[in-house]
């Protein structure tokens, strides 16, 4: 009995370290325009390339995988590839950041990520965007299907200067 208990204890303990939840989150469109721009400051003139991007890469949903024919994978919200810009299983990357950590519902790394790939290469690195948001035409008009006003309000030393 003593050596059960000896040979079981390290394993518990290695099966509760172990056990660290991954939680993921699928968004809707309107919540996750919000959220960008409320909490991320995304550019509102942008924000619907970023919209239309995510939908038709990762179907708003923080923890999709793609395994690509190449052999590398694309992860969570944004579909950051695992060559080069992450690495799978340890930080690294372009992006310092271990591949995984972009499919939970912490979006903040995935969008630091996701901005730096931009701004080094457009919205261009991501098929979807290219095949489906390219033409302004097929961009969703979020001002109107998520009431996104176009302009924060002036502040002034008191608050809100009325316009």
């Amino acid at each position: 009995m003593k050596t059960l208990c000896l040979w079981l204890m390290p394993v518990l303990i290695l099966l509760l370290l172990g056990s660290k939840q991954v939680e993921s989150k699928k968004y809707q469109r309107c919540e996750l325009t919000h959220v960008l721009v409320d909490k991320y400051n995304f550019d509102k003139s942008f924000i619907s390339n970023w919209i239309c991007l995510v939908e038709h890469e990762s179907e708003l949903n923080t923890s999709k995988i793609t395994y690509m024919e190449n052999k590398s994978k694309n992860y969570g919200l944004f579909q950051i590839n695992s060559r080069g810009y992450c690495t799978e299983g340890k930080k690294g990357g372009q992006c310092n950041k271990k591949c995984e950590d972009f499919s939970n519902d912490d979006i903040g790394d995935d969008i630091a990520c996701a901005r730096m790939i931009q701004e080094r290469e457009g919205f261009k690195y991501w098929k979807g965007w290219e095949r489906s948001c390219r033409n302004q035409q097929n961009l969703p008009n979020l001002r109107v299907l998520c009431n996104l006003r176009s302009q924060s309000p002036s502040r002034s030393a008191r608050g809100f200067i009325p316009g």
